[in-house]
């Protein structure tokens, strides 16, 4: 049986938000493939609105979170394999929110059900997000995100989960009650 969600500490939440990020990348290629099929009809339409919030805010607030959180602690370790994953992971969260500001008009332009972009461009566009997105996400799990479990005692990642839940109720009060935001 799982963790209940009011014991989630800070990587759990991250770690739930992977598995949110995992699933709304799935729903963007479905999103495609629908849209090849069908055109830009409601259910597209209401596909495009959901992956655009999410992306849009939820893993802008998960990056954020690692780099306030994890990757400071995880340098601190002097370790130069894991320094190296680090700067190379935030340089992923440039080149995502880079690939992001070019995926997301399209999705917003289909979201509003305004005319709707060229379908190759979305593919082309979504297909680099997603690959990208995955390789940052299995290095976090397989090099950093151990690291910070072995860095923060129990109590820092409860801590941890306070503050980004704060930060996210001072933002947004309805997203706060939602696991991974």
């Amino acid at each position: 049986m799982g963790t209940p969600m009011n014991r989630l500490d800070g990587l759990d939440v991250l770690d739930l938000c992977h598995r949110e990020m995992l699933f709304s990348l799935g729903k963007l290629s479905a999103l495609v493939s629908r849209l090849a099929a069908y055109g830009p009809d409601d259910e597209a339409r209401s596909m495009a609105q959901e992956i655009h919030a999410f992306f849009s805010t939820t893993v802008r607030q998960h990056h954020e979170d690692e780099e306030r959180h994890v990757f400071p602690r995880t340098i601190a370790s002097g370790d130069p394999q894991i320094i190296r994953a680090v700067l190379k992971l935030q340089t992923d969260h440039d080149w995502l929110e880079e690939d992001w500001m070019a995926l997301a008009p399209h999705l917003a332009t289909l979201a509003a059900g305004r005319p709707w972009c060229e379908l190759d461009t979305l593919r082309d566009a979504s297909a680099g997000f997603t690959a990208l997105m995955h390789d940052h996400i299995a290095l976090e799990e397989s090099c950093i995100y151990p690291e910070a479990r072995a860095r923060l005692d129990a109590a820092e990642r409860s801590e941890m989960g306070r503050e980004m839940a704060a930060r996210r109720r001072a933002r947004d009060p309805a997203s706060a009650r939602l696991p991974g935001r």
